[in-house]
């Protein structure tokens, strides 16, 4: 008898563990690196999509992303945002329809676009470059590795292999996988040691940006072997094609970047841990310049336009808002609490007077 009520209380707290774990929602957050407002809304920039010193090959461009209206172009170019995202979340930052999203950094450029999104507070004073130097911030991967729930359950994979120095992941203890590194264990997955294997082997046109593919793959690996609770994903092809000033690439990478998200959601929403209970934030780390057009290949303080940025929201109890066509005002360093809001945790010091984005349903 003793041992059947035992027994009875093992199932009821078992089960108690698996409904609180269940609800428990988990959160991946995703940055394109330097991505324009103007394709996210607009897709392919007529000025540009056959231009001859910015395009290779502008027919088959043309054939590809080409079409007549905004709404068509945009749609061809970034289809899971347009068809899928657009029907279950937000989309924020369409200018030309009064909603505005920007960054509160003054410098509007890589590092410092990182650093507000992840600790949720511009730092002007002290990273005021991309140079790699830990970030003296943190961030809300380190917040979460530091709470007992959530230790051991954040992973940050970059494209750019300055990520482990503004994650901080000596100090926060958060594990980075990025720029040209392996993936690191006793226990690889086949895919693991094929990726490890063949990145060696596949020549980057930069020299501190692996191709954003191994970056998805080391990320999605991860995320099925070891089911973590907060995963940062930061692909960086979109910038490294626009400083090139390759506008052919820029749109292909940003096209396939879009077909990355929709893998990551799909595996969600198709695994017992994840499905209708992860909450995805998409954004970017700047904008780009438009005027004179030559700019679009450039950011910084002295490049106009390039503070203003956009950010997706969708997933676990977002309302689905769709393409917000109201004046708003929004900035990115309210990504960081949101997620705190999120996850049940709080930011410290300044970025903790700071709002999240309001995107629960109503």
């Amino acid at each position: 008898m003793l041992n059947s009520k035992i027994t009875l209380v093992i199932i009821i707290f078992t089960g108690f563990f698996l409904t609180a774990q269940e609800q428990n929602p988990k959160v991946i957050l995703i940055t394109l690196d330097g991505l324009r407002w103007q394709e996210l809304f607009s897709g392919a920039d007529p000025l540009l999509v056959a231009h001859a010193k910015y395009v290779n090959d502008t027919i088959d461009l043309k054939e590809r992303f080409w079409k007549e209206t905004p709404q068509e172009r945009r749609e061809v170019l970034m289809p899971f945002i347009w068809k899928e995202v657009t029907k279950m979340g937000q989309i924020h930052g369409n200018r030309n329809l009064g909603s505005k999203v920007d960054l509160t950094n003054k410098m509007w450029f890589s590092y410092p676009g990182y650093n507000e999104i992840l600790s949720g507070k511009a730092d002007d004073t002290r990273i005021n470059s991309n140079d790699k130097i830990p970030n003296p911030n943190t961030t809300i991967l380190e917040v979460a590795n530091n709470d007992p729930r959530y230790r051991d359950k954040v992973a940050a994979f970059g494209s750019w292999d300055v990520f482990p120095y503004i994650v901080n992941e000596e100090r926060s203890g958060v594990p980075v996988n990025a720029g040209f590194e392996l993936a690191k264990g006793n226990d690889l997955t086949e895919r693991e040691k094929f990726l490890n294997e063949l990145q060696p082997r596949v020549p980057s046109p930069w020299g501190t940006v692996r191709l954003d593919a191994f970056t998805h793959h080391f990320a999605l690996e991860h995320i099925k072997k070891t089911h973590p609770e907060l995963v940062y994903i930061a692909y960086g092809e979109t910038d490294d094609f626009a400083h090139d000033g390759d506008y052919e690439a820029y749109l292909k990478a940003a096209h396939n970047t879009d077909a990355l998200i929709k893998e990551i959601w799909d595996f969600t929403q198709n695994d017992p841990f994840y499905k209708d209970n992860t909450l995805f934030i998409v954004s970017t780390d700047h904008g780009r310049g438009t005027k004179p057009l030559e700019s679009w290949k450039s950011h910084g303080d002295k490049v106009p336009d390039a503070g203003g940025v956009w950010i997706l929201i969708f997933g676990k109890d977002v309302a689905a808002n769709g393409e917000v066509n109201q004046n708003e005002q929004l900035y990115s360093n309210q990504i960081a609490p949101t997620i705190a809001t999120a996850l049940g945790l709080k930011m410290i010091s300044e970025s903790s007077k700071q709002k999240g984005l309001e995107i629960s349903k109503k």
